[in-house]
């Protein structure tokens, strides 16, 4: 098999004939025969794992695709993997309408509420003479914890890690990493309390940051 792919990508007129066999030119969606009897041979999927019947998986033979045990990927979701791998964890659930772009790793018991976006790539931008969906994508992986929740109506911008079991709120825009065992709210989001180990509090971040530094003087 490495060795059909390796000459696949080394023949320019190949690999796009392939190409074409897995996706109409400027119809980025994988072929009836790609989705239902060739992604099998390719993707892995857990036990009692399940995709609703009207969710849209535009999902490539190319790059991986897993959706662990007795996870759900709900209603009216699109999960794409066409820029790089999509991982969903065991025991996961993507909320009715959310759309998942690779490179995304969702962890164990992560999951999200409904009509959240997270995209692993950016359409470059950098040539100003030339429409950005013909210029290379900016790839930057989103990494989502094991146990960490997302908000109905998010956003998790392109590179983002977010930490386990974080909560981010509601209609939040996540631009910037998140560290484990927080509360994030807000455009852009921000961190507003953190769970302290030892007295098993979620502290208001002022007060998280005070402590630790006193303990540590």
């Amino acid at each position: 098999m490495s060795t059909l792919v390796s000459r696949i990508k080394g023949d320019p007129k190949l690999k796009k004939f392939v190409l074409w066999l897995i996706s109409p030119n400027g119809r980025p969606r994988p072929r009836w025969y790609i989705r239902l009897i060739v992604n099998r041979f390719f993707h892995k999927r857990g036990k009692n794992s399940l995709i609703r019947g009207n969710a849209r998986m535009d999902i490539f033979p190319y790059n991986p695709f897993y959706l662990g045990k007795n996870s759900t990927i709900e209603s009216f979701c699109l999960v794409n993997n066409g820029a790089g791998e999509v991982y969903i964890g065991d025991n996961a659930r993507v909320g009715a309408g959310t759309v998942v772009i690779g490179p995304v790793h969702m962890g164990h018991g992560s999951g999200t509420g409904q009509h959240v976006f997270i995209s692993g790539f950016n359409h470059g931008y950098k040539d100003g003479t030339k429409n950005s969906k013909y210029q290379p994508l900016d790839v930057k992986p989103v990494i989502i914890g094991d146990e960490a929740h997302i908000g109905a109506n998010s956003v998790v911008l392109a590179g983002v890690t977010i930490g386990k079991r974080v909560q981010v709120g509601a209609g939040s825009v996540v631009t910037k990493d998140i560290p484990d065992f927080s509360i994030a709210v807000g455009n852009p989001c921000r961190v507003i309390k953190r769970y302290y180990e030892s007295t098993g509090e979620w502290l208001k971040i002022e007060d998280y940051n005070n402590l630790v530094t006193n303990t540590n003087e």
